[in-house]
């Protein structure tokens, strides 16, 4: 039987990767001056930051609607998928779970012969992405549908996304951190470290540098990262050449990496400001 997958649009993949895998992508939408825009089919990365740069104030997301969702499931039923896992953002901070899980009850009518999965990641961006890529490769191997449930659950449980910050101000701007810390912050030369993992955003520390703060995520990355699952993610706003750097830097330490470089996710991105980097593994 074939199998197709679903996930939000935090998540980055080539089309080459979309059409290769059967992954069908639904669109965050953006809100920005009285227009409603769709992630990445009527706006693209470029034009969400100039948005951003331009009016922040009126920049707002909102999850896409269920029928979204049902859409991207009878388009996979069309394509012969008879089973459909899809991923989405933490349901502690995204309403797209629940707008997917609708859709799941609405396909029992649309397309009864379909059975859909939908599962909240636990993750976003970049940590949905290396999930996505490593259930396709699993799926194109031949494993069924059980096996695949199996594995995303474990996956799951083993993503790590921590993101490094040029300044704490734009988080707070997100309503994320109280605004005390975001004021302390903004007087302090302090670089803070993010991570996502378990459906929740974590505070994991600050350094006084962009320098220190890649030191101490790749130290991290060398004790934790699991071998066995080599795929790692690099995502960044606006330095290019920095992440390239880093990659290097991956790859000569951990040579057996598989490493993807993407842009960040403005819907993730305009809380956390220009000059991110992330970086998402699987631990041990």
């Amino acid at each position: 039987m074939l199998i197709g997958l679903v996930a939000d649009s935090t998540a980055y993949l080539t089309q080459e990767q979309k059409t290769r895998y059967r992954i069908e992508l639904v669109p965050i939408n953006v809100h920005f001056e009285g227009r409603i825009y769709q992630d990445g089919v009527d706006l693209s990365i470029a034009q969400a930051y100039q948005f951003l740069e331009k009016n922040p104030k009126d920049w707002a997301t909102s999850a896409p609607s269920p029928g979204n969702f049902l859409t991207a499931f009878r388009k996979l039923s069309e394509q012969g998928a008879k089973e459909i896992l899809c991923l989405t953002l933490p349901q502690s901070v995204s309403a797209t779970w629940n707008s997917a899980r609708m859709a799941k009850n609405l396909a029992q009518t649309e397309i009864p012969g379909v059975r859909i999965e939908v599962m909240d990641s636990g993750t976003a961006a970049v940590g949905e992405t290396l999930m996505l890529l490593k259930i396709a490769e699993a799926i194109e191997k031949g494993a069924n549908f059980q096996e695949i449930i199996k594995l995303a659950e474990t996956l799951r449980s083993k993503i790590r996304v921590y993101i490094l910050l040029e300044t704490i101000r734009y988080i707070y701007r997100s309503g994320r951190i109280p605004e005390v810390a975001s004021k302390l912050g903004a007087l302090l030369p302090l670089k803070p470290i993010l991570g996502i993992h378990g459906g929740k955003l974590h505070f994991t520390g600050a350094t006084t540098s962009m320098g220190k703060s890649k030191e101490r995520i790749i130290k991290n990355l060398k004790e934790a990262w699991d071998g066995n699952l080599p795929e790692i993610g690099l995502t960044y706003i606006d330095n290019s050449d920095e992440t390239r750097e880093i990659k290097e830097e991956i790859s000569s330490l951990l040579p057996s990496s598989h490493i993807y470089i993407s842009e960040f996710s403005p819907i993730v991105g305009y809380a956390t400001g220009q000059g991110t980097i992330a970086v998402g593994y699987f631990v041990k």
